[in-house]
């Protein structure tokens, strides 16, 4: 009797396209879970720039003197705020030979020139403690007529200081832009004359809400006027009291984006004298609770006496 041994059979290997048909399939169901499970990045929204914060330059401008021993030390600081400067004069008074420093008060304008230029062509001026359009860094050679008063009486001086300041802080781009049309119109006494100012957010960082300010010269009797619904003459005074300041026109704009501006149309009528039109936009933005916002000088409309 004769006894066979059996092998078991060895098992029989798939195909190779079958194996790369698998590999493929396992690659697309890792591509789609992958695909579902983390959702692709966003590019990261642009950040606007820190608000900038106010920076103060002081320096000596010297020393008023009256004819009882007093005198007034003083010194003119330049604050930078972003696109606008207020320049102060700060004074430690003395009175008579005691020594006392009564509590001084300022007040004055201020003219500077860019250090190095002639001095008919001033750079910038402005009121002591008004804002004014920032020029940008340089060095600025900076003249003001300064009246000092003390609390209790007894300093009254006047006279003029000169400082130079060195400003090192660069001047930010625009957000907001101000145009007038026609561009060059100018006022006659006697006419009405209709203006279009537009308003146009210039940048992602600007803010979306602004106030469009439209100042004439109160004694010439000048009448800005405006059929827009988001345009009022200021109500000064007390209730009930409705008596408008005709000469100044503020219009509260909103939802100012780049790329759509917005205008609005104004009637200035002179009766017999000549006054021009300056115009002011004013805008803020949100840090956090508090605020931060500046100031932006427009175009001055002229006047032609006929």
């Amino acid at each position: 009797m004769t006894t066979r041994t059996t092998r078991p059979r060895a098992a029989k290997r798939p195909p190779t396209a079958l194996y790369a048909l698998s590999a493929l399939s396992l690659l697309l169901l890792w591509t789609v879970t992958t695909a579902h499970a983390t959702p692709p990045t966003a590019a990261p929204a642009e950040k606007a720039p820190p608000p900038t914060s106010p920076i103060t330059h002081c320096a000596p401008g010297g020393t008023l003197r009256g004819p009882h021993g007093q005198y007034a030390d003083i010194a003119l600081c330049v604050t930078n705020t972003g696109a606008t400067m207020t320049v102060s004069a700060a004074a430690t008074c003395r009175r008579g030979t005691t020594g006392a420093r009564p509590v001084c008060r300022t007040s004055g304008t201020w003219t500077a020139h860019r250090h190095g230029s002639p001095a008919a062509t001033p750079t910038a001026t402005g009121t002591l403690a008004g804002r004014a359009d920032y020029p940008g860094p340089g060095t600025y050679d900076i003249g003001a007529t300064v009246h000092v008063r003390s609390d209790p009486a007894g300093t009254d001086l006047r006279g003029q200081v000169r400082a130079t300041v060195t400003l090192t802080d660069a001047k930010p781009q625009p957000t907001h832009r101000v145009d007038v049309t026609p561009a060059h119109r100018t006022l006659k006494p006697g006419v009405t004359t209709t203006l279009t100012y537009t308003v146009a957010r210039v940048s992602d960082h600007g803010d979306g809400s602004a106030r469009l300010g439209l100042i004439g010269e109160e004694a010439t009797g000048i009448e800005l006027t405006s059929p827009d619904r988001r345009c009022v003459n200021p109500l000064p005074g007390r209730y009930p009291s409705t008596t408008r300041s005709l000469y100044a026109l503020d219009c509260a704009l909103t939802d100012l984006q780049p790329g759509r501006p917005t205008t609005v149309t104004v009637r200035a009528t002179l009766k017999s004298a000549c006054s021009t039109v300056v115009s002011k936009l004013g805008y803020w933005t949100p840090r956090g609770q508090e605020s931060t916002g500046g100031m932006l000088t427009g175009p001055t409309v002229t006047c032609t006496p006929t």
